[in-house]
């Protein structure tokens, strides 16, 4: 799967169900394993108290990949 395949699917959390964001890029190790998604976050989550737009995904957070969607289980 490439990262332009992933990009084009919403995450969604488990916990809540809400829309979490889009992913705009992974996380690398410095063996060049994937060890997560940076997602930007969707225009409700953005927190007034805070000017950070995007977060990391662990890839262990990481639930199911689907055709349309990404779920994830996160708390934040």
């Amino acid at each position: 799967m490439r990262l332009s395949d992933l990009q084009n699917k919403t995450v969604i959390n488990l916990i809540d169900g809400k829309n979490i964001g889009n992913i705009i890029d992974l996380s690398i190790d410095e063996n060049g394993k994937t060890t997560g998604l940076i997602v930007e976050k969707h225009k409700f989550i953005i927190s007034y108290f805070t000017s950070k737009k995007e977060f990391s995904v662990r890839w262990d957070q990481i639930e199911k990949i689907g055709e349309d969607v990404i779920l994830v289980r996160v708390v934040y």
